[in-house]
């Protein structure tokens, strides 16, 4: 009896942080997200550093919030998203027969590789995704993150916020778009990426006047969705999607208006200070769904 009631004694041992904090990390900059609370009004922060200096990063993030649980999204800047032939093997052997799938696609060394994978429920072929980070460059990140006094509950990608953005089972077609990149577009419902990929042509929509947005740029986005959303009824076999949600700065409400005139569904620009802003917003929703 004695024993049992020493053994929760430990001095020194913290206390988890209270505080929840949702993440989004880029090449440059990280974007904080503190949601309401009885105490607090929502809050969003942007801190810029230097190339990979985390432990700056952190400390910027600690001294304006203090220690909080984190829920990390990484911008595409750090990953890479593959589709592979999924290997035929046990499950406990998938992630070491997909490293050497993908040995040969990606730039880093075996050594220096660090994977992981999701499927989605109505997968039509034998494929997987394949997440691939530098193992590194990750563990000086969250090590970083820890020194500061955070603690890093989840690390998630892009791809997989979006299915955070809506809580209903109505499929969605979320187009977003970052400064500099690609844009992805997803199909999300219930909480599930049913189909994602990346539409290249519109690196600098964000920087397109509303006037150029009506001269093609909007037909030719219209061709591209058109195009996903036939894929997603013919060969998933699932029913229209329901709405399509447009995150991104620029004109977003001039382009969503152009490309509603080619569509029965209804297109919103989603309202927001900043595309970053969201995805900060979109990780810390992980950690409320993490503890439903």
């Amino acid at each position: 009896m004695e024993e049992s009631l020493l053994g929760k004694i430990q001095f020194w041992r913290k206390s988890a942080p209270k505080l929840n904090l949702g993440v989004y990390i880029c090449a440059e900059k990280i974007t904080v997200f503190q949601g309401a609370t009885d105490q607090v009004d929502a809050k969003t922060m942007t801190f810029a550093f230097d190339h990979h200096d985390w432990k700056g990063a952190f400390s910027q993030v600690v001294k304006e919030f203090g220690p909080a649980k984190i829920q990390i999204v990484l911008a595409a800047d750090f990953y890479q998203l593959l589709l592979v032939d999924k290997p035929n093997v046990q499950q406990e052997e998938l992630n070491a027969a997909l490293l050497w799938s993908v040995k040969d696609i990606v730039t880093h060394p075996v050594t220096d590789i660090h994977l992981d994978y999701f499927e989605s429920s109505k997968q039509s072929s034998n494929k997987v995704n394949v997440v691939v980070t530098e193992k590194s460059l990750m563990s000086s990140l969250l090590i970083a993150a820890k020194n500061a006094g955070l603690m890093t509950v989840g690390v998630s990608i892009e791809e997989m916020a979006t299915s955070n953005l809506f809580n209903d089972n109505q499929a969605r077609l979320i187009l977003s778009h970052r400064e500099g990149q690609e844009l992805l577009l997803t199909v999300v419902r219930a909480g599930e990426v049913f189909m994602q990929r990346r539409v290249r042509g519109f690196l600098q929509i964000d920087k397109v006047s509303a006037e150029d947005l009506s001269y093609g740029v909007a037909d030719n986005l219209s061709l591209e969705l058109q195009r996903s959303m036939d894929y997603f009824e013919s060969q998933l076999r699932e029913a229209p999607v329901s709405s399509i949600e447009l995150v991104m700065d620029g004109e977003r409400v001039a382009l969503a208006n152009l490309i509603a005139a080619n569509f029965d569904q209804s297109v919103t620009a989603y309202d927001a200070m900043s595309v970053d802003a969201v995805f900060s917003q979109l990780a810390l929703a992980e950690i409320a769904r993490g503890q439903q």
